[in-house]
């Protein structure tokens, strides 16, 4: 029968980050995980995420900046860093899925700095790299990656140093909003018994919905399977973030990579592969077509004759439509707010989280959200965004 200010069911890295700053924020908070803290069922695990500011929307270039300086509040009460700046490079071919001129663009309007750049530009100043000819490629030096696993770690400990309560092996069976004799509160049923709080954060990722159907809301995602693939490199000194910056290329598929990080292997996948399937019936087993895919274009994109595939990794991706972040509460339900990370949200984690815990707590937030709110039912799907 405990009762909480806030409520946080998912402790991935958004989930982490809304523990986290709802607590600094000195709230009485508890936090569900129905894994254990830094499981692999999800999408917060492994190592490297790129942080960037180079998008094609102004809304979100000006929130990735914001990003910025809440990665280094959090690493700045962690006490170790967890941001690595490497310089990053947007590849756009002719007939790719992006045009170049909504990056610059987006990133003229918010100032920050960048670079237009040939193939053959970015042959002499990256050699590693064999972009086809006519390829475009947008360069900010701010790019860079974070350590998954140790930034989740990260703030769930700011978490329960600031107070709050992280439950694993908590599996959150439903929540009821409700109205009592001292106002309104949210019933968590758990696997471990029933709490109460005045706000609860939904950050349960592919299981949002489980969640949500019996509130008579269904937002439309796409849940698969996708994986990551590490490679080392005939020279790895030669693939270090100093002389190799992270990459995404924007083709009729999209593919991104990292330079050495922890270990001599640089880090590459396709994104949203489409492998489609529930949680329940993910597999956990790497697809060889499209690890050969990948190692295909590796092989035009970044060729090394020497080369050596090592391990492939699976994680999940949980996708709305046009990959549209999602922060709002339920318009029934205001208690319950949502967050919806889009398979591109490990970057905005901090900032997800202090939002989250605004609205939870002030009813408000500075940032300007009002793109990011609950899908429409039947909304078209496209692929948009890394």
């Amino acid at each position: 029968m405990a009762h909480f200010d806030v409520a946080v069911i998912g402790l991935g890295a958004l989930g982490s980050g809304a523990a986290y700053y709802s607590a600094l924020k000195g709230a009485k908070v508890i936090g569900f995980e129905q894994f254990e803290l830094g499981h692999v069922h999800g999408a917060s695990h492994d190592t490297s995420r790129i942080v960037r500011t180079s998008y094609d929307s102004p809304e979100y270039v000006a929130l990735a900046k914001t990003s910025y300086k809440d990665w280094a509040d959090v690493e700045r009460a962690a006490g170790h860093k967890l941001l690595h700046q490497t310089g990053g490079l947007i590849f756009v071919p002719k007939n790719g899925q992006v045009q170049i001129d909504d990056y610059t663009r987006s990133l003229g309007r918010n100032q920050v700095p960048y670079e237009l750049l040939s193939s053959e530009e970015v042959r002499r100043r990256w050699p590693q790299f064999r972009p086809p000819h006519g390829t475009d490629a947008v360069y900010t030096p701010d790019t860079g990656m974070v350590h998954a696993s140790r930034s989740v770690a990260a703030m769930q400990n700011l978490a329960r140093n600031s107070g709050a309560v992280l439950k694993e092996y908590t599996r959150v069976e439903s929540i009821k909003p409700q109205r009592s004799q001292g106002g309104r509160r949210v019933e968590i049923v758990t696997s471990q018994g029933r709490f109460y709080a005045s706000k609860v954060i939904v950050a349960a990722d592919a299981w949002t919905n489980k969640l949500l159907e019996p509130l008579g809301v269904s937002i439309p995602l796409r849940v698969s399977q996708e994986q990551v693939t590490y490679y080392k490199p005939s020279q790895p000194g030669e693939f270090g973030d100093d002389k190799f910056p992270v990459w995404i290329y924007f083709g009729a598929k999209a593919f991104y990579g990292f330079p050495t990080f922890g270990e001599p292997t640089i880090k590459a996948a396709r994104d949203e592969a489409q492998n489609y399937m529930t949680p329940e019936r993910r597999s956990y087993v790497h697809s060889q077509p499209l690890l050969d895919e990948l190692t295909s274009f590796m092989d035009a994109m970044v060729p090394d004759s020497g080369r050596q595939t090592l391990r492939t990794v699976t994680c999940q991706y949980t996708v709305t439509p046009d990959r549209q972040f999602v922060i709002s509460p339920l318009r029934n339900h205001p208690d319950v707010i949502v967050l919806l990370g889009a398979a591109h949200g490990f970057k905005f984690a901090p900032t997800f989280g202090r939002v989250a815990a605004e609205l939870a707590l002030d009813g408000e937030t500075v940032e300007n959200i009002t793109t990011f709110g609950i899908p429409e039912a039947g909304a078209s799907f496209s692929e948009s965004k890394l």
